[in-house]
């Protein structure tokens, strides 16, 4: 199972194990992580998921954001970096083991 570890804006951290398939605001809902929100459940319909990626991690989540995502991103109530994704559009894969992504400092 890959390992993804969801670092808090203050600095803390937790690495989880989560199922290969499953999306990384899932699995931080699924693991009651701070910071990720999921308001819409992954329907690409809000930016409560938004999160930051690792610079490590940036082009092997998939490259930069699609245009949808891109739009919705607009909404984030954070600053919106070239590392800002939605975790619901990043689906967690063996290649993933590793991951580490980071909460902003607030979802509204």
């Amino acid at each position: 199972m890959p390992h993804i570890t969801y670092v808090a804006h203050d600095g803390a951290s937790q690495t989880l194990d989560i199922t290969a398939g499953e999306n990384v605001m899932h699995g931080a809902l699924y693991n009651g992580v701070e910071g990720i929100v999921g308001e819409c459940g992954g329907a690409l319909a809000c930016a409560t998921c938004h999160c930051y990626i690792d610079a490590a991690w940036v082009d092997k989540v998939g490259g930069p954001a699609s245009d949808a995502e891109r739009d919705m991103l607009g909404s984030a109530g954070a600053e919106v970096k070239p590392e800002s994704r939605l975790a619901c559009q990043i689906v967690v894969s063996d290649a993933l083991d590793g991951l580490v992504v980071h909460m902003p400092d607030r979802q509204f």
